[in-house]
This record gives C-alpha cells, sequence and structure tokens, in this order.
C-alpha cells in the first residue's frame, strides 16, 4: 500500500527520481574495473561474498567479458537451466568490471537464482559456500560444451596401475562435462576403500570441484556452572570446567570435584530458568544436552528426591521462593504469587520430616540473607489459643506430627508408587499449606507445588503422583524486613573462572592432512563389498591426483551432530603465497615444473557471527591492478595482505602459479613467475578491518 503525502507527491516518483540521479551519476562516474559493491537485498550477503570472490578468478571474468560463452550456451541440456543462469551471471560480471558503477544491484541474477533453486527463494540466510556450489554447477551445465552426453560405466581399478586408471577416468568425466567450469576448477582425487573383513580394497578416481576440509576438533568444551554448597555461611560459587566433549554428568561433577573437594555422589546437576528447575540431570546423561547458554547449577545433597521405603537416607526437596503480590484487577482483592530468586536442593533428614522440621531445616539454610526475627518480633501471648483455634480451623496433622506417619490409607492402585515415595501428595501431607492460615508467627508458609511452582497439582494423572516440590511464600512487608536480597543473589569466582581454553592456530595443512586421512565409514554411510556381497563399514582414504587451475578450499567451520550445532572459530593460518601442495599430490610429479603444484590466493569468503546469525564479506585480489579490497556489500575499500587472515576465514580461493604466469604475460616478455598476491599501497590509505 502506498500513501500520498502531504505535498501530494508519492514515495514512488521520488524513488523514481532518486534511481534516475543515481544512474547519472553512475554513467559519470569512472573507477578500478572490478572494484564495484552489491547491494544487500536483504539477508543476500552470502550471495554477494560468493559472487565477489567468483568475479576476481581471472580467467573465468575474462571469459565472460570477451564473450566466450557466447559461442557455448547450452540451451538444450536437461541438467542445465536454459543458458539463463550463464546469462544473468554474464551480464552482472559486465556491469562489475565496466568501472561505471561504485555498487550495482543483482535483483535480476537473484530472481533467476531462486527460480532454479527452491531453497535460495525469498530473504533467509543461508551459505555462502552453497550457493557458490550451486552457481558452479548451473555455470557449467549452462556452458556445458557436450550437447549430447553419452553413456559411461565406471570402471574400478582390478590391479590396473594408478596412471592407467586415473586418465580413464578423467577421460570418461570429459566426455560427459566439457566447460570453462571443468577447464577451470575440476581435480581429480584417488578414493581408496578397504573391506575390514575379505580385505578386498577398491580403488576409484572421482572429479571434485573443491575441496571441504575439516578443521581439527577440540575433544574438550568449557562449561560455566554455580556450585551451592550445603553450608549456608558459604556463597555460592561460580566455577570454569573443561569437561569431554561426548562425556556424560557423571564428568561433570567429577570435575567440580576436583576444584571444591566434594565427593561426585554429593552433587545433583540441574538446569535453573525463570527462578525454576527446568531441568534435573540423571548422571548418565550427556553432556551434550547442556547448551552453552544454559544457566547450570550444581547442589552438594546428602540423599536423593526418590526416597526408598526403609532406607535411612536424607530426602532431597526442591524448593521455590514466591512472593505475594497484588494482582493488576479492578479491586485489587487477588493476590498472585511470583517465583523470585534461584531454587534449592534441600538435603532434609528423616527424623526431621515435619512441617515444622522442614521450616527449620530451611531457616538454617538460608540463614545466610534470612534474618531471624527477635523476641519483640513475636507475641506469643495467646499461642495456645491460636493452637486450639488451628486444630479446628484446617484439618491434617499437627505441626509436630511426623509426615512418614500419614492416615491409613484405603489399598488401591497406587499404592505401590506412594510406597516407593514417602514424600507424596496423597499419603503424606494431610494439609498441602503450612502453617495453618490463623499461626503466622513464622517468616513464610510452606506449601506443595508442581514442577512450575504453581499450587496446582492436577492437571494430569502423571502430576498427581509426581514429586512434590515445597514453595516458600513471603508476604512482601516480611520479604522487605527479613530477606536480604544483594546477599542471597551474591556468589564468589573461584580461581578457575580466569581460565581460558586457549585454541592454537590451526594450519591450512593440517586441515589438508586431516582431509587425506583414513577413516571409517559411518553407520549410515556402509559400503557395498562386491567381494563379500554385503554391506561393510569400510576404511576409507582420498588422496589427491590432479589439482586444478583454481583450487576451492572450503574450510568447515559448522559442526553438526544429533545433540548439537556449533561454530569453529578456530584460527586458520593461511599463505597469501606459495602454498605448495606437492607433498600431498600422489601422482608421480614434474619436478622440472614446481609451479604446478604452488598457489597463491586470489578470494577469501569470510563468515562474521555464530550458527543462527552472521555476515558474509569477502577479501579479493584485482586482477588488474594487483590491490586487495574488502567488499562488505554495496561497500569496498582497499585493505592490507595482513588483515586478510581471521578466524572469519571460510572459503579460500588460490590460484596455481604458472596460470598467474600465463595470463600476466601473454607474449611470454616476462620471464620471473608474476604473483596475484600483489604489492600494497601506502598503509594510511587503508580501512582497519576488524
Amino acid at each position: 500500500m502506498e500513501t500520498r503525502k502531504k505535498d501530494g507527491t508519492w514515495p514512488s516518483a521520488q524513488l523514481h527520481v532518486m534511481n534516475k540521479k543515481i544512474s547519472e551519476e553512475d554513467e559519470d562516474f569512472r573507477g578500478q574495473p572490478g572494484i564495484c559493491g552489491l547491494t544487500n537485498l536483504g539477508n543476500t550477503c552470502f550471495m554477494n561474498s560468493a559472487l565477489q570472490c567468483l568475479s576476481n578468478v581471472p580467467q573465468l571474468t575474462e571469459y565472460f567479458l570477451n564473450n566466450c560463452y557466447l559461442e557455448e550456451l547450452n540451451f538444450r541440456n536437461p541438467l542445465g537451466m536454459k543458458g539463463e543462469i550463464a546469462e544473468a551471471y554474464a551480464d552482472l560480471v559486465k556491469q562489475a568490471w565496466s568501472g561505471h558503477h561504485r555498487s550495482i544491484v543483482p535483483h535480476v541474477f537473484k530472481n533467476k537464482v531462486g527460480h532454479f533453486a527452491s531453497q535460495f527463494l525469498g530473504y533467509q540466510q543461508h551459505d555462502s559456500q552453497e550457493l557458490l556450489s550451486f552457481l558452479l554447477d548451473g555455470l557449467h551445465e549452462d556452458l556445458n560444451r557436450v550437447k549430447k552426453k553419452e553413456y559411461v560405466e565406471l570402471c574400478d581399478a582390478a590391479g590396473r596401475p594408478d596412471q592407467e586408471v586415473a586418465q580413464e577416468a578423467w577421460q570418461n568425466h570429459k566426455r560427459r562435462n566439457d566447460s570453462v567450469i571443468v577447464d577451470t576448477f575440476h581435480g581429480l582425487f584417488k578414493s581408496t576403500l578397504v573391506c575390514p573383513d575379505c580385505g578386498n580394497v577398491s580403488v576409484t578416481f572421482d572429479p571434485f570441484c573443491y575441496l571441504s576440509v575439516p578443521l581439527p576438533i577440540s575433544h574438550k568444551r568449557v562449561l560455566e556452572v554455580f556450585f551451592i554448597p550445603m553450608d549456608p555461611r558459604r556463597k555460592p560459587e561460580q566455577h570454569r570446567l573443561v569437561v569431554p566433549k561426548k562425556g556424560k554428568i557423571s564428568d561433570l561433577c567429577v570435575a567440580l570435584s576436583k576444584h571444591t573437594g566434594i565427593s561426585p555422589e554429593r552433587m545433583m546437576v540441574a538446569d535453573v530458568f525463570s527462578h525454576r528447575f527446568y531441568k534435573l540431570y540423571q548422571l548418565e546423561e550427556p553432556l551434550s544436552s547442556i547448551l552453552d547458554r544454559d544457566d547450570i547449577f550444581v547442589y552438594e545433597v546428602s540423599g536423593r528426591i526418590e526416597a526408598i521405603e526403609g532406607s535411612r537416607e536424607d530426602i532431597v526437596v526442591p524448593v521455590y521462593l514466591r512472593e505475594r503480590t497484588p494482582a493488576r484487577d479492578y479491586n485489587n482483592s487477588y493476590y498472585g504469587l511470583m517465583l523470585f530468586g534461584h531454587p534449592l536442593l534441600v538435603s532434609v533428614p528423616r527424623d526431621r520430616f515435619t512441617w515444622e522440621g522442614l521450616y527449620n531445616v530451611l531457616m538454617y539454610r538460608l540463614s545466610r540473607y534470612v534474618t531471624k526475627p527477635s523476641s519483640d518480633d513475636e507475641d506469643d501471648g495467646d499461642e495456645k489459643e491460636d493452637d486450639e483455634e488451628d486444630k479446628d480451623d484446617v484439618p491434617g496433622p499437627s505441626t509436630g506430627g511426623s509426615l512418614r506417619e500419614p492416615e491409613p490409607e484405603q489399598p488401591g492402585p497406587s499404592s505401590g508408587v506412594t510406597n516407593r515415595c514417602p514424600f507424596l501428595l496423597d499419603n503424606c501431607l494431610g494439609t498441602s499449606q503450612w502453617p495453618p492460615r490463623r499461626r503466622r508467627k513464622q517468616l513464610f508458609t510452606l506449601q506443595t507445588v508442581n514442577s512450575n511452582g504453581t499450587s496446582d497439582r492436577t492437571t494430569s494423572p502423571e502430576e498427581v503422583h509426581a514429586q512434590p516440590y515445597i514453595a516458600i511464600d513471603w508476604e512482601p512487608e516480611m520479604k522487605k524486613r527479613y530477606y536480604d536480597e544483594a546477599e542471597a543473589e551474591g556468589y564468589v569466582k573461584h580461581d578457575c573462572v580466569g581460565y581460558v581454553m586457549k585454541k592454537a592456530p590451526v594450519r591450512l595443512q593440517e586441515c589438508i592432512e586431516l582431509f587425506t586421512t583414513v577413516e571409517t565409514l559411518e553407520k549410515e554411510n556402509p559400503w557395498y563389498c562386491p567381494s563379500c556381497k554385503q554391506h561393510q563399514l569400510a576404511t576409507k582414504k582420498l588422496d589427491l591426483w590432479m589439482l586444478p587451475e583454481i583450487l576451492i578450499i572450503h574450510l568447515k567451520r559448522f559442526s553438526y551432530t544429533k545433540f548439537s550445532r556449533e561454530k569453529l572459530d578456530t584460527l586458520v593460518e593461511f599463505p597469501i603465497r606459495d602454498l605448495d601442495f606437492s607433498e600431498f599430490v600422489i601422482k608421480p610429479q614434474n619436478e622440472s615444473n614446481p609451479e604446478l603444484y604452488k598457489y597463491d590466493l586470489i578470494a577469501v569468503s569470510n563468515h562474521y557471527g555464530g550458527m543462527r546469525d552472521g555476515h558474509y564479506t569477502t577479501f579479493a585480489c584485482n586482477k588488474d591492478s594487483g590491490q586487495w579490497h574488502y567488499f562488505d556489500d554495496n561497500s569496498v575499500s582497499p585493505v592490507n595482505e595482513n588483515q586478510i587472515e581471521s578466524k572469519a576465514a571460510y572459503v579460500l580461493f588460490y590460484q596455481r602459479q604458472d596460470v598467474a604466469r600465463r595470463l600476466l604475460s601473454p607474449d611470454g616478455s616476462s620471464g620471473a613467475p608474476a604473483s596475484p598476491a600483489c604489492s600494497s599501497p601506502p598503509s594510511s590509505e587503508f580501512m582497519d578491518v576488524n
């Protein structure tokens, strides 16, 4: 909907005039070709980053600028996109490299991508590497020189020499796939599978367009917890624990025990959220169920929550703190109860398991921040009279009666459940509230509640027989007078809180070594052994056989497991020049030409942020000037080479040195190999990229 302005003009008309002015300004603008930003259309920074990286691949950009693509458009390829992706990309490259635009709006290209890949429809956040993979595949099929693909049977090595099998595999690949993308980006793997039962070895050679290399993952994680000791004089302690990622809750207790000296058997772990227990963990539960953002409290206890009949162990009671507050209705006659503070797990001895005994235990546990009333504050004059009135007022056991000696109960189907826990509502708490209404000499009242901290325990059959929680209910005036909120919220930091688990930087070569390491297939992805005639968890090893002109290295920063997702912010140290792959390529090498195995960096796609949100940018080296620039959507700034390496590096583009030499010295006049990672102008002209 559009609303006319007070002066009678329409906003869209003004926008049209502004666009016209901008286009006129662009016509007069003369800048460095390729130094052109891309407008963010709404969460499209992932697309802009991928496009800027690809736009700065010299031979691919020259291919489109020289209109070589027009002769190779494949409109009939059923796997392609009728040439539309190639044409849209060509138009974008020509605009960016015209030198007439400070930035351009990639609206047409975005629509084409969404049309052919529905996952990129709309304006959700996506992954730059996923778009890059789609774009390279789409450009390849749109520009495939093979108009009619023939059927090619994949053959195993069957004991033949690697050279022969690799040559056959590459020729078969080229018989179906022949484009500028294959010429520029495709290399060859050697894949070796070994059956664990019969020892059968299967060797195949497969093409690749990019390397997705894993990052060395630490098997430890750091968890921050609050330890609540039983001694009421001690404040809660904040601890920072190093625990195994695939460990159990018991491992957390063992780690905390080393700091506190308290036995792990005397600890209970809880997730506290909004003043209540969100979850009470069992010792065998995995640590992966605890998220980094969870507030984890570890309580020192001397018993268990579900007491066993005949056992002499203390009973652990979950306790909430509540305050009566006037509700916002028209007559203020209704009073609500609001949770506050941190909940407690209180160990109660069986011989003190009475309402009055529980009150005294709680007074002791709260003594650090709850002041006992003086004798002047109490009025004992009518205590006997009050007690007599109380007996008539509220039915149930007296305050001195034991909760372990309930009234005789009719046998029924629930008797087995109630015997298991002597603290159930049905057979133990003759009344759900203490003290009775007219006996108000205590600082607070006690009431059984459910796990949410409300008194409604009849919402479901399961709730009725569940372990009741206890709520300490405060009157506002009593809380203000006797409850020290600042002291209650106080805690101390253990020395370990200052500990920071240092993440040592990783060399890119280490990631490539990890990529070529032998691994065992997962249960979800077994290999069918032709010798055993059954699926096997074989060992697999990938080796590099032939490398492309442009090598794309994708750093697998995003880790996905059944329980968690995380982004690895490890700093990967990668060289700007002379990345040597000679030690990783197993194909017999041409020692007279070492440039075939050395690469120079030409572009980097960066990701800042976490799993849920983030931002993509690009570092790229201009093919004409050799200057590095930082592309942040429609903003472009020159940068120093020493600013390129960061924890945000996500996708790396490397160019083989013999190709760089060929492109920069087409007439062969220059004898020295040229490097795209070029010199830097004075530092005063650069922006500082954080």
